[in-house]
């Protein structure tokens, strides 16, 4: 019977179910995720439009701001022509009057050539006396436009200044702000996107939004981050006319960007979930499987010690006949044998006392005992070294140790074969190094060998190295494992003991 198969079968099935699970539970989010971020591109698509749209409605705007600018400018240049005519006695004095009365929205200032006022026009009729009020207002169109020169007569000029008319001035009020809308809803926009709105050359932010400021802070980072909104997303171009263009540079959302990794995230935290419930399970499994096996030694011991102390008795009996005593001695050491693995059994689930042992001898005294008891055409070697070594030991226990592998070994060979027992001193420990000429392990079960229930034999329960492996690495705070194998060559096994 080999419950280790079984138990493998169950894994396995286990495993197929829960990577089932994963597989819908992915495809299920995928598809999700796939719609949500479809609506979300959707979403930014809308918004880049309707930015687009505004861009080209600031345009339209700039452009009737340029061309009233004009007009304006024009009509102060009318009036400079005019006020010249006027000046030159032209024939047509109707004409210019006209032209002079019908500039009712461009304020003007007629000066001399040393800019003192001569005349002004559309200006604050109650001020129009003050000439504090006057030099004010010529300074304020000074810093505005360049004059409009007027070749009066024989060298004599006049200078003709002008400022925005209130119309226009309203009109420039309400065209900045329209420019300021707009950037600020680019920057605190809709669809809730990472975006930067930077000038013309592409060197200054105008405005940004959903973006941490330490990664635009200097120009290194400026560019390296334009780039990378380039590689996402094609710029916007802001054509506010004149030539002058702005550029917005936008990401998906944060919201797209997680959702793009939520797939894996949901598959790390399936995995984790898995990987906990089996480490539990494993855990439980191997708990319960202790406290079975701690039972059965203990019941086991129990169970020998009756028949053993009636067979000790009967053994002096017959002795006391008169037997002979040659088999009297060798029931007197299999009965001693009997009582050994009593105490073996007893020992199973309690922590056994270590004591200061001969380990030489240990395996001399084991050896001896296997070769009474086993096939001649077994061959057994010992390699000791001369120094007889001590090492803290469970006598009873690590004797088990070595029969187990041992009697493993012979099963392997089928009763024929070779089997060298090393003991080996380092720096680091002592190693017992047992080899077999046996079948060989494949090197992938050569940590499955130690798993409870595994066996290669038809009729075995597949416990032997696996009580091996808890009395070296438990009990004795040591290491076991499988060295090196070849299939149809042999195997060898390495214990591993601390020199206390």
């Amino acid at each position: 019977m080999n419950i280790y198969n079984k138990k493998q079968r169950w894994k396995l099935g286990l495993a197929a179910f829960a990577l089932l699970i994963i597989i819908a539970s992915l495809w299920y989010t995928r598809n999700l995720v796939k719609k949500i971020s479809r609506s979300e591109k959707e979403k930014v698509e809308l918004w880049a439009k309707a930015v687009q749209k505004k861009a080209n409605l600031v345009k339209f705007t700039n452009e009737l701001f340029e061309k009233i600018k004009e007009g304006e400018r024009k009509k102060a240049e009318l009036y400079a022509e005019a006020t010249k005519q006027l000046s030159a006695d032209a024939q047509d004095v109707s004409f210019v009057l006209k032209v002079l009365q019908e500039n009712t929205s461009v304020p003007v200032i007629l000066t001399d050539e040393n800019d003192v006022i001569q005349i002004s026009r559309n200006l604050d009729s109650t001020k129009e006396k003050d000439k504090t009020y006057l030099q004010e207002q010529l300074q304020i169109m000074k810093d505005l436009y360049q004059p409009v020169e007027i070749n009066v007569y024989k060298g004599i000029k006049q200078k003709l200044y002008h400022k925005d008319s209130r119309v226009f001035s309203d009109i420039k009020l309400v065209f900045d702000s329209l420019i300021k809308s707009f950037i600020t809803e680019v920057a605190v926009n809709s669809a809730a996107v990472p975006v930067i709105y930077t000038n013309n050359s592409q060197d200054k932010i105008l405005a940004l939004g959903k973006i941490d400021t330490t990664e635009v802070n200097t120009a290194e980072k400026l560019q390296k981050k334009l780039a990378e909104l380039s590689s996402q997303n094609t710029p916007i171009k802001v054509d506010l006319g004149e030539g002058s263009s702005d550029y917005i540079f936008y990401a998906p959302s944060e919201l797209l960007t997680q959702l793009k990794y939520y797939p894996y995230v949901q598959f790390g935290v399936i995995g984790l979930f898995l990987l906990i419930a089996y480490i539990l399970f494993s855990t439980a499994r191997k708990a319960e499987q202790d406290q079975v096996w701690v039972g059965m030694s203990k019941e086991t011991a129990h169970q020998l010690g009756t028949p053993l102390s009636s067979l000790m008795a009967w053994n002096e009996h017959l002795r006391a006949m008169g037997v002979d005593e040659s088999i009297v001695n060798e029931m007197q050491q299999d009965v001693k044998r009997l009582n050994t693995i009593t105490d073996r059994f007893s020992k199973i689930g309690s922590q056994p006392t270590l004591i200061p042992s001969d380990i030489n001898q240990v395996l001399i005294d084991a050896i001896e005992y296997l070769k009474n008891r086993t096939s001649k055409n077994t061959n057994y070697t010992l390699k000791l070294p001369e120094e007889h070594l001590q090492v803290h030991l469970c006598v009873p226990l690590f004797e088990w140790v070595i029969e187990n592998i041992c009697k493993n070994a012979i099963d392997a060979m089928e009763g024929k074969g070779e089997i060298e027992v090393a003991l080996i001193d380092v720096p680091e420990g002592l190693f017992v190094d047992i080899s077999d000429t046996g079948k060989g392990i494949p090197k992938s079960k050569f940590k499955t060998v130690f798993e409870p229930g595994f066996t290669s034999k038809q009729r075995g329960w597949g416990l032997g190295l696996s009580l091996c492996k808890r009395i070296i690495e438990i009990y004795h705070n040591g290491k076991i494992f499988v060295l090196k194998s070849e299939v149809n060559k042999g195997t060898t096994f390495r214990i591993v003991l601390k020199r206390e």
